[in-house]
Parts: C-alpha cells; structure tokens; sequence
C-alpha cells in the first residue's frame, strides 16, 4: 500500500505540515467515528484562540500518544517505563520548528529545563503533529515562572461518586468563591472531574497557592460533607476530593481544549456556571462538538480580565492553622517539606513508630 501523502493544516498566518494523515488516534465508538491525526490537527487549529488563551505564554508539558489511543494502551509513569504507549514531553522535542520558542523551569528537585511555550497557535498544531493529544500548561507566565497567576481547584470523584457528584459540588464551590469575592471560570476534565480556575496575581510563591487550595478545600469539606482533602486514599471514602497538591511546582492539568485519551476522543471542555449544572454526561463534548460551542463564543472569553488577590484564601489558611489545621502531605517524589506530616499510610501508624519529622524509629 502506497503511503499516504503529508497534509498541510492552516494553523494562524502558518501552515503546519502533518505525516501520516490518516493514522488512526481514535477507534470509532457507538457514538463518535474514528479519529485520525489529520482531524486531530484541524481540530487543535479550530480551537486556536481558546486553546492559545489557556496555552499562551505559559510552559507547557506535552502529553504524546504517537500511535493514538487504544484500549490497554497506557501511559508511563517514569522514564524508565518503555514499554508504555503514552509519555510526558518536559522538554522541547528535537526537530521543532525555528518559530518554537522555549522559557526555562525549575523542577522540585532544582534541576531546569527548557521547556516548550507557545507564542501562537503553529506550536499546538505541530505538537498534535507530534503525537500530542494533550496539553499540560503550569500555572505561569514565562515572565515570570516561579510565581503563579493561576489558582487550579481539581475536584476529582473517589470511588463510588460520579461525574454528577463532582458537578453538584462545583456549585456550592462556585457560591464559596464568591462567598470570598473570587470568580471562578469551571470545564470539564474531559473525564470524571471537574476543574476550576481563578485568575490570581502573580505575587505568590507555589507553596501559597497551594496552601490557598488546601484552605478552600478544607472550607468546602466544612460546607458540603461529600468533600474531602484526605491524602491517603483509604481515608477519602466515597467523596469528591479536592486535589490541592496540583498547585505544586511542576504539577499541571489537562488545559481547556485539550483532547483527553479516552474513548470517544472527549474534551477538557470550558463551560458557563449554568452549562456546566445541567450537564450529565461529559463526552457530549468531544472532538466532534467543541469547535461548534467556539464558534459561538468561549465561555473563558473573559477569563483574563480580572486577576485576584490570594489573600482571602491565605488568611483563611491563617486561621485553619490557628484553630488547629495543619499542614498536609506532598507528592512523594517531593523532598520532605517543611510542617509535613509523616509519609506513611495512617493504617500503618498503628504498627510503627515516626517521630516529629516523620522518620520511622525503632521501640514502642
């Protein structure tokens, strides 16, 4: 069989070349045809100005599946694991384009990178060329990477909630931040999840940020008891927990518009307060449909008009910590943290002993 021609995707005032056109990324589905690369790129190039407005500027982590999405197929978990269909991309791939530019980051471990930022939609367009499905922006500008002007509330359904939980718990999150003058602009995850973002200004450091979503977590938990901010799962139940730790440095979430590897090829998708209440079933908003809601208009449209003090949350977290909250546990690929509790499963407190910086010692 003679091999397909490359294709040419219009993507801004560039055209971007694609190979293998017809690969197929998506299998077909009872509710959506297959997929190929060539639509995946058109797709990206369709949502260019949503996309670019979670994107723009900020660097951005590539989440690649170069042989698309089947069932079984995973994606690695470090890098080492070679055998995995699907990996990160933390640094710029070889062969990028002379319009790429890159901004430099510092990892948690103090090591740096460079790491791709796009300045216009060509970027994301040769990214899906690439294999990219999905984008993971951090919550910085490249003017200034260490100090974020996004605060990320991931609400994400333990075992026995549905995305239907999650959806009824954004709504009451929805009245906390106003309740503390914030506004709040919610997607989908493109799964189970929901997310929230607040614009912030960028005068805080990473470990206040997160611990603005630990208190509004917290908060949360404290209106709505199908919330938690338990770490350790066997301590969640079956709750919506608020995932704090992804305002970590070098943690990131699917962006809006971002394609998620699923069946069905669904979208992380930016919905309006009442969109987002009456919606049931996630995968209504997929590659197929989205360009369709844009063409309308994009409900982040105004996203980036109002940047917010953090301090309401902080001194929420002020007075957790007086009223006797305490700090909660890091990633474990994290060094150990100042304030961190010990890093052991509470089931196995009962077995071992840990003294107050969380080392395990010998005796009773």
């Amino acid at each position: 069989m003679a091999k397909t021609a490359a294709a040419m995707v219009q993507a801004g005032e560039r055209e971007v070349r694609v190979s293998s056109p017809d690969r197929v990324i998506y299998e077909a589905t009872d509710r959506t045809p297959e997929v190929t690369k060539l639509m995946v790129a058109e797709y990206v190039a369709a949502v260019g100005d949503g996309l670019m407005r979670a994107l723009g500027d900020r660097p951005t982590a590539l989440e690649r599946w170069p042989s698309g999405v089947r069932e079984g197929f995973r994606l690695a978990t470090g890098p080492r694991d070679n055998d995995a269909e699907g990996f990160y991309q933390k640094r710029v791939p070889k062969g990028a384009p002379d319009y790429l530019e890159a901004v430099e980051i510092t990892f948690p471990s103090g090591r740096t990178a460079e790491e791709i930022c796009p300045t216009e939609i060509a970027v994301p367009v040769w990214c899906a060329q690439m294999g990219t499905l999905t984008f993971h922006p951090w919550p910085v500008r490249r003017a200034d990477v260490d100090h974020p002007d996004e605060l990320r509330i991931d609400l994400d359904p333990q075992p026995g909630t549905t995305f239907t939980d999650a959806v009824r718990v954004a709504g009451v999150a929805g009245e906390l931040l106003t309740d503390l003058g914030l506004e709040g602009f919610p997607k989908t995850s493109g799964n189970r999840g929901v997310h929230i973002y607040v614009r912030i200004e960028p005068r805080w450091e990473f470990t206040d940020v997160r611990h603005a979503a630990i208190a509004f977590g917290r908060e949360l938990s404290r209106r709505d008891e199908q919330v938690t901010t338990a770490w350790w799962k066997e301590e969640r139940g079956e709750r919506i927990f608020v995932d704090f730790n992804q305002n970590n440095r070098d943690r990131t979430i699917a962006s809006a518009y971002s394609l998620r590897p699923k069946p069905g090829a669904p979208v992380s998708t930016p919905m309006t307060w009442a969109e987002l209440a009456d919606v049931t079933d996630p995968r209504d908003y997929n590659l197929f449909t989205v360009p369709d809601r844009v063409a309308d208009g994009d409900p982040w449209a105004a996203i980036d008009d109002t940047s917010y003090s953090l301090q309401p949350l902080l001194d929420l977290w002020d007075q957790q910590i007086a009223d006797g909250a305490s700090e909660l546990n890091f990633p474990p690929d994290y060094p150990k943290m100042p304030g961190e509790p010990p890093r052991v499963q509470p089931s196995k407190k009962v077995a071992e002993h840990w003294d107050a910086d969380g080392n395990r010692v010998e005796g009773t």
